[in-house]
């Protein structure tokens, strides 16, 4: 079989592998699509790979669709739909391909569209996250970093009645699909300040919740230093660097902030966050069109990630295509 892997730290390639024979447990999942998670170019480029999985076919992709194979006595039977969700750090969904615990998949609906249902895994992600975050009290929520997941957690946060969702980036394309999908207020950085119009909005007071989904360091920073006394911070973002980094925690101190680092949605009970995405995604209750744009074919794994690592080149999401046009 095709299938991309991680053959050293920065250096990952596409070849020629054995098709995996699932393990006590497993099941094989032929699969038709994936999305390159944020997670997956911090474990290329950035030294949060596991070394034990270097070389391994799929490896670092965890995003995908596809239908399950085999085995005959498995417990869901050949030919089932599947949203694979298992952890990043064993995912091998970059291949045609994966033997996946039967603890990580989430049976899809006779004739689900599997391009779109890769979706739901990240929406799952940040369902989890809103979950533990709540309905902090206010009008003014933040979200920083207006990519796949930015895009979710302002429809979130509309969705929860926040009047007021401002939403900073970098990149203007980005904004652009932030402000379509309910943000009130962006701002372009460095051009614009977020900090000036947060305070702005709320008299000098500060966010009432302000949801970092960018992963950088700067970002993590600037979300203590928009947020109100006794406000709410949620850490989505992936950490920037595989080692300690410089936090603001005086500040976090002063203000009393109630901070929310969510992981693990694949560990929930039931996978409740994946099972609740699919049905925001099939009931078009949440827009997820813009994460749809951008899909590349398997053998060009390689410059998906890279173009990942540059935030998508304006794209919200990169998307691989590992079944023909043609297949299910």
């Amino acid at each position: 079989m095709t299938a991309a892997t991680l053959a050293a730290p920065g250096e990952p390639v596409v070849g020629s592998f054995p098709r995996p024979v699932p393990g006590p447990g497993e099941l094989l999942v032929e699969m038709h699509h994936a999305s390159v998670c944020g997670s997956d170019v911090h474990s290329v480029f950035d030294g949060f790979h596991r070394p034990d999985m270097l070389g391994r076919p799929g490896y670092p992709g965890h995003e995908g669709t596809g239908v399950v194979v085999g085995p005959e006595d498995a417990p869901l039977p050949p030919g089932t739909p599947v949203l694979t969700v298992p952890p990043g750090t064993t995912g091998q969904c970059f291949a045609e391909y994966q033997a996946v615990p039967a603890g990580y998949l989430v049976p899809l609906a006779p004739g689900t569209d599997l391009r779109r249902a890769v979706t739901a895994q990240q929406l799952g992600t940040t369902l989890f996250a809103m979950r533990r975050v709540g309905r902090p009290d206010g009008d003014v929520a933040v979200v920083i970093g207006a990519g796949s997941a930015g895009g979710y957690f302002v429809q979130h946060l509309r969705r929860l009645g926040y009047p007021a969702v401002v939403v900073t980036d970098r990149d203007a394309d980005r904004l652009a699909v932030a402000a379509r999908l309910g943000a009130t207020h962006t701002v372009l950085v460095p051009d614009g300040s977020p900090e000036e119009l947060v305070a702005d909005l709320t008299g000098g007071r500060g966010a009432d919740v302000v949801v970092e989904a960018a992963g950088y360091d700067d970002c993590r920073a600037a979300a203590i230093g928009m947020v109100r006394w006794a406000g709410t911070v949620c850490f989505f973002g992936y950490p920037e660097r595989n080692e300690p980094s410089a936090f603001p925690a005086h500040l976090a101190f002063r203000r009393n902030v109630t901070i929310v680092w969510p992981s693990g949605a694949q560990y929930e009970p039931g996978l409740r966050s994946f099972h609740e995405a699919l049905e925001l995604v099939d009931g078009g209750l949440v827009e997820v069109g813009q994460c749809l744009e951008r899909e590349l074919p398997l053998a060009e794994t390689p410059a998906a990630l890279e173009l990942a690592r540059r935030a998508g080149g304006g794209a919200t999401k990169i998307g691989i295509r590992i079944a023909p046009v043609s297949g299910r």
